[in-house]
């Protein structure tokens, strides 16, 4: 069953799916229109799921479910990300994007490819301090509080071991 992604409680489980470019306003709703409906019949083992879904920064789509309702199961997340592949694939976009993402000086949303990151980190573009996007939040709350932070306590960290403070 579908809800409001804000009537979500704090302990929801969350995945967040990074487009590989930004999107449109216009592919906002369509992913908007295409998820509510998936997430309104989202089960596991026949029992529905209080799901919710939210697009953040034209840049990605966090889907959210509340275990306490009922429990995801295995099948019913990859049921989900296959829904996201197939938005993927209509758009022609890349939901499983694995680079940083980055906040520009401007607020924008910029990624920086894993093969690009010690580059990047030696001509300092990306630094301890540089605001990243945490993709890697497990519930609502921690979505809510940890969403954008420093670099160096992210994934991210181990680049930066060679810098000297």
């Amino acid at each position: 069953m579908y809800i409001d992604f804000d009537k979500l409680p704090e302990t929801a489980r969350v995945w967040v799916y990074q487009a590989n470019r930004t999107l449109t306003d216009g592919e906002v709703k369509t992913i908007e229109e295409t998820l509510q409906p998936a997430l309104n019949q989202w089960a596991a083992h026949g029992q529905p799921l209080l799901a919710a879904a939210r697009v953040v920064g034209n840049r990605f789509v966090v889907v959210g479910v509340d275990e306490g309702y009922t429990l995801p199961s295995g099948c019913s997340i990859d049921s989900s990300m296959r829904t996201i592949q197939e938005i993927g694939r209509h758009l022609g976009v890349d939901f499983f994007d694995r680079s940083a993402a980055v906040q520009a000086v401007d607020g924008s949303v910029q990624t920086i490819a894993l093969p690009a990151i010690k580059e990047a980190v030696a001509n300092g573009h990306l630094t301890p301090d540089t605001t990243v996007f945490n993709t890697l939040v497990k519930t609502k709350a921690e979505f809510l509080s940890d969403w954008r932070i420093r670099a160096a306590d992210s994934w991210l960290k181990r680049y930066f071991k060679s810098i000297t403070a």
